[in-house]
């Protein structure tokens, strides 16, 4: 070999071990061979890449999706990598109900099981530094936590009480209870037997020490629903109060919009503008405008609430804000991201009252397609505020304020919608639970969300607006990327979807594999296929975990759920932080160049969405709690449900209606059952009956457990073997 062609081998062996490096470094996520070349910085490279990327795929190193994008090859991960055994890793923990935890890191591709006893005083949330000390190449790897980087919460409720002549506050968290030593002078009037929220200060050094703590709060008594909504909020890291630094900074704001702030902004308050919400909302994020244009089309406005006008960079409050990242609304309140005088007055886009907004503008052609779009800085004056059922209500009788247009504003979103699916959108019609609560917050009545026309056409305008502004930040790029913040949804996992269409195939319904797109169309027609059909009502949540989570990131992906390959978050700056980092950059990028540091604006992504993902976790449990506190006065009561899972304990069924999820225990029923192939089935081993997923049941209320958000049931009737 010529001195030449070793060096030129060497070379492409270097190359080839640093586009498997891209790979490994994030195994989770697809690339393109364009993609991978930009990131190792030699786009000329391209034809190399792609030849590269073809071997590797060959050995079994990188799996290639239809789409024409790479993958780190989940079974080369699994079976000739290196084992993990000894490394250390930095993840977030994912505390479960036993005490034990997942650490969940982008350093590998399975999530690391941390054991009770090696947990390590680490919480819920918490960013930790993990030494792994199973490789698990079969099952998750194994190890423990070394050290607590980043506390996701410090407040926590429990109570007082008294060991010899020390104070302890004793946490409500079934999963993973701890004591917090009180020393007297932090006990801040607080007795034994006392139901408090205690800050912790100090976490100890050294295993069996106590966490020492203060006395921040003093409650009333704990199984009450506000102390309970309280706890939930705890548990998932919000603070329930404003730091006094971030009030005062929102009571120096002027209660009324000044001569200057309208300087510079386009005057829309001639236009007539509407918001539709629900009936109880009191933050109007977005507001809807139409009028006809002189060559015949139409232009749509979409108004969203100026939120970065009042919240500057690196105030107190925008800390606030970020260190939020969002609004919770459980069933009985909505802990905001900003104070009351913010979130539902100044940025609120209320009725008959000039307001700031951050404005999109969208004229259609007589085909209904946008033909041209603004974005800028504006002040509007709502004319109306409609309730859904209102505006639902004129869009059906014809009759009514601004009847014109809402009913031009759903022909529109009618073909958006439509647009929409045709090019791959998912369409998951997932039922919400709704409440009717007494002036105690007692459940009374749970309902199932009717979602009717008027919802879709405001989700649809939504959509459109944060499409484009992603769009509009793509085509900005000149030759380097602008950092921004994209609202990203990657492939589903191929194992997953695979077993997931085995589970399906099994109840009737095939799912075609071969390409994104068609499995996207597979799950549309699932969802068509249940109205009709209760059985196949169960493989919706089945299907949903299948899919990635959609996240936060500057590695724009494109959104698969919704078919679009640039989406970002817009919309909702009252109740989102990255809407709000979206209208910063958006309005240094319309009239000029703007890039701040990727790495910084990625940080910031994690953090808001895994704050998201409390959020959503405390959002369900509330429901849960109110669910399970419902039928607390209805045991001995008998439902209609479905079979929704299966475990070696037992069946888990979903009473209709309600919603609600109870387990019936395998030691209760008369007969010995097993389960059979992937835990769709449990036989009888003495009758041979078979009780399916899906099946429809009728069961009994035999008990509720509200500290553990849990409800046991009884088998009475199997519908299907009737």
């Amino acid at each position: 070999m010529s001195k030449k062609s070793g060096k030129q081998a060497k070379k492409r062996k270097n190359l080839k071990a640093k586009v498997l490096a891209v790979l490994e470094k994030k195994p989770k996520k697809t690339f393109s061979p364009r993609q991978i070349s930009k990131k190792l910085k030699s786009p000329q490279l391209l034809p190399e890449v792609e030849k590269i990327l073809g071997e590797l795929q060959q050995e079994g190193k990188a799996f290639k999706f239809p789409d024409g994008k790479y993958r780190l090859d989940r079974f080369f991960k699994k079976d000739q990598m290196d084992d993990p055994e000894g490394k250390t890793v930095v993840g977030r923990v994912d505390m479960t109900r036993s005490g034990s935890a997942y650490i969940i890191t982008d350093e590998l591709d399975k999530d690391v099981y941390i054991s009770s006893r090696k947990v390590n005083t680490a919480m819920n949330g918490d960013l930790v530094e993990v030494r792994i000390f199973t490789g698990g190449r079969k099952t998750n790897p194994s190890g423990e936590v070394t050290k607590v980087i980043r506390r996701h919460t410090k407040e926590f409720i429990g109570s007082v009480y008294r060991a010899g002549n020390r104070y302890f506050v004793g946490t409500d968290y079934y999963s993973n209870p701890f004591d917090i030593w009180i020393e007297e002078d932090n006990l801040n009037d607080a007795e034994e037997g006392d139901k408090v929220i205690a800050e912790v200060f100090e976490w100890p050094s050294r295993p069996n020490h106590y966490p020492r703590g203060k006395v921040v709060d003093k409650l009333g008594r704990m199984g009450s629903d506000d102390i309970e909504m309280k706890a939930i909020l705890l548990k998932n890291g919000f603070q329930l109060t404003f730091s006094r630094e971030a009030l005062d900074e929102v009571e120096r704001i002027p209660d009324e919009i000044q001569e200057e702030d309208l300087f510079g902004r386009a005057d829309f308050r001639d236009l007539d503008s509407f918001t539709i919400d629900p009936a109880d909302a009191k933050d109007f994020d977005d507001a809807l405008s139409l009028r006809k244009l002189d060559n015949g089309n139409v232009e749509v406005g979409v108004h969203i609430a100026d939120v970065t006008h009042y919240i500057k960079e690196s105030s107190a409050l925008d800390k606030e804000a970020a260190q939020r990242s969002t609004s919770v609304y459980l069933v009985d309140r909505v802990l905001p991201m900003l104070p009351e005088k913010l979130s539902n007055n100044l940025c609120s886009l209320r009725p008959n009252v000039d307001r700031l907004a951050f404005s999109a503008l969208f004229e259609f052609d007589k085909n209904y397609k946008v033909v041209k779009r603004w974005f800028g800085k504006s002040v509007i004056h709502s004319k109306r505020r409609f309730s859904y059922e209102e505006a639902q209500e004129i869009m059906d009788s014809g009759k009514g304020d601004f009847v014109g247009p809402l009913k031009e504003l759903n022909k529109i979103a009618g073909k958006l919608r439509k647009h929409r699916f045709a090019s791959g959108s998912i369409n998951f019609e997932t039922d919400e639970v709704r409440f009717r609560l007494d002036d105690d917050g007692f459940p009374v009545e749970i309902f199932v969300k009717e979602r009717k026309p008027v919802h879709m056409l405001v989700e649809d305008f939504m959509l459109l607006v944060n499409r484009e502004v992603g769009t509009y930040i793509q085509e900005k790029k000149k030759g380097q990327p602008v950092p921004f913040v994209y609202r990203i949804h990657d492939l589903p996992d191929p194992m997953k979807i695979a077993d997931f269409a085995m589970f399906a195939k099994e109840l009737g319904f095939s799912f075609d594999l071969s390409t994104p797109k068609k499995i996207a169309r597979s799950f549309n027609k699932l969802t068509e296929a249940s109205a009709n059909n209760p059985a196949l009502e169960v493989l919706q949540p089945l299907a949903i975990r299948t899919m990635a989570k959609a996240v936060y990131s500057t590695e724009n992906i494109g959104h698969y759920g919704l078919g679009f390959e640039n989406y970002s978050h817009f919309t909702s700056p009252i109740r989102r932080y990255s809407d709000v980092l979206v209208h910063r950059i958006l309005e240094k990028n319309i009239n000029g160049e703007y890039r701040m540091s990727k790495e910084e604006l990625e940080k910031k992504c994690k953090y808001i969405s895994q704050m998201e993902r409390h959020a959503m976790d405390a959002e369900r449990e509330s429901i849960k709690y109110k669910q399970v506190e419902f039928l607390k006065g209805r045991v001995g009561d008998e439902f209609d449900g479905y079979v929704t899972g299966m475990i070696e304990r037992g069946i888990f069924v979903e009473l209709e209606d309600i919603l609600c999820e109870g387990m019936i225990a395998f030691d209760t029923m008369d007969d010995y059952y097993e389960m059979t192939g992937h835990r769709l089935a449990a036989r009888g081993r003495q009758s041979g009956h078979i009780i399916k997923l899906g099946d429809k049941l009728r069961v009994r209320l035999l008990d509720t457990d509200l500290t553990r958000r849990q409800i046991e049931l009884e088998l009475l009737k199997h519908y299907e073997k009737e």
